[in-house]
């Protein structure tokens, strides 16, 4: 074989060297684009049987939640949306499909879930549904059972609006959920994002004081909610302009809110109206203060003996008695905590 021969050979080797490499990096990219694409599009199916495309919506700056965008409810088949609008709808619209006036039925106070659930459960610290969908069937202390999504819903329809749940199967309940499982579509199940629910406020070294809080009511809740607590409707007295934070229709004794630390994250990262978690108005004893007073005038009462059937596991402000440490109902009711967590995590 001469000189000529051999370079021809070696070429005719280069060139397949090259190809066989071309085709190796092309089959890599191909699976780690396959590998992350399914990540971030899976398909899953709620408790109502409705498939959600899994959205990758997360904000790449800070990871904090939000919801799945307008394309990513554009993939949804036609019926799936309708269901997943008309349970939006009944959200944010509550009382006019449910309350006092309601067209469908008369089953609340009045108030709707979007009053404090706020833009229909997905603002951020906005008391949002984002890791409802993710860690529901659980076990909840305050029923000592494990509990679905429909219990969650019918618990806020007998608390928070002070009224009686649509009933299982029927097209309202069923929407609802719909609504709830897609907003939190886009969370890893069993995760709970940055920004879900409401802001955890660190503890005051102090008691919260109802005296204290009705000075800042007057001066930065008062004008929406009124000097009486009762809100303000809407000039078609169906819907709430701005909710009632007592009163005959305000929520329950059993409801969430009533919790001081609840009522007090929630007001610190929402309110006065319109502000976020970013540029708060409240400072954290304002919100703690304006918590104790709201939840120390009255509201309406309702049947709790049935809760928290094993007392060791009650949370810290819970409010009634009896409980399993030697704190006392006041102390349960507006702190300080501090002592009453230090104590409970020492067991």
């Amino acid at each position: 074989m001469d000189v000529q021969e051999v370079e021809k050979l070696w070429k005719q080797v280069k060139t397949l060297m090259y190809l066989i490499v071309l085709i190796v990096i092309i089959s890599v990219v191909l699976v780690v684009k396959s590998k992350f694409s399914s990540k971030s599009t899976p398909i899953i199916s709620d408790s109502t049987g409705i498939e959600i495309p899994f959205p990758n919506s997360l904000d790449p700056s800070n990871d904090l939640w939000t919801a799945p965008t307008t394309e990513d409810f554009k993939k949804l088949p036609a019926d799936k949306q309708a269901a997943i609008e008309y349970g939006k709808e009944l959200i944010a619209h509550t009382a006019k499909f449910l309350g006092p006036q309601g067209s469908i039925a008369q089953i609340t106070n009045g108030m709707n879930c979007q009053n404090c659930h706020l833009d229909a459960g997905t603002k951020p610290y906005g008391n949002n549904y984002a890791a409802v969908f993710t860690t529901y069937p659980k076990y909840r202390a305050r029923s000592g059972g494990i509990e679905d999504i429909y219990k969650r819903v019918e618990d806020c329809f007998e608390r928070s609006l002070n009224g009686k749940a649509p009933a299982r199967g029927s097209k309202e309940l069923e929407a609802m959920v719909a609504y709830i499982n897609y907003t939190g579509s886009n969370v890893q199940k069993g995760q709970k994002p940055k920004g879900s629910g409401i802001y955890e406020l660190k503890f005051l070294d102090r008691a919260a004081d109802p005296a204290k809080g009705k000075i800042a009511y007057t001066a930065k809740c008062q004008s929406c909610h009124q000097a009486n607590g009762e809100g303000l409707m809407n000039a078609d007295k169906v819907e709430y302009q701005y909710p009632p934070l007592w009163g005959k229709n305000a929520y329950n004794q059993g409801a969430g809110l009533y919790r001081i630390s609840r009522f007090a994250g929630y007001i610190k990262a929402n309110m006065p109206f319109g502000v976020t978690y970013k540029e708060p108005q409240l400072s954290d004893e304002e919100a703690w203060d304006i918590a104790a007073y709201v939840n120390s005038m009255p509201h309406p009462t309702k049947d709790i003996s049935k809760d928290w059937p094993k007392i060791e596991e009650k949370t810290f402000d819970h409010p009634f008695g009896p409980f399993a440490d030697g704190f006392s109902e006041e102390q349960h009711k507006f702190g300080p905590f501090g002592p009453i967590k230090k104590a409970k995590g020492k067991k």
